[in-house]
């Protein structure tokens, strides 16, 4: 099943499925290491809810959530 990264609740790990961004913003987001199967775990929300901590390959990044709509994942 695949869904938004947004939607994904805390501390759930998935796997990327593919990112459909522009070019600029996916550009950034792969060299950030958000690869086909990637496993992706959110662990924070900002207390406004426009950003997630994500743990991706042993770092953490926060992800907008604009952008975290845009990266499809597998549950």
């Amino acid at each position: 099943m695949q869904t938004s990264l947004d939607k994904i609740k805390l501390n759930k790990p998935v796997k990327i499925q593919t990112l459909n961004c522009d070019n600029s913003i996916k550009r950034r987001l792969l060299d950030l290491g958000l690869i086909q199967g990637t496993t992706v775990t959110p662990i924070l929300k900002s207390p406004a809810g426009e950003l997630t901590a994500y743990e991706i390959r042993g770092t953490v990044i926060a992800i907008r959530m604009e952008d975290a709509k845009n990266i499809i994942v597998n549950l």
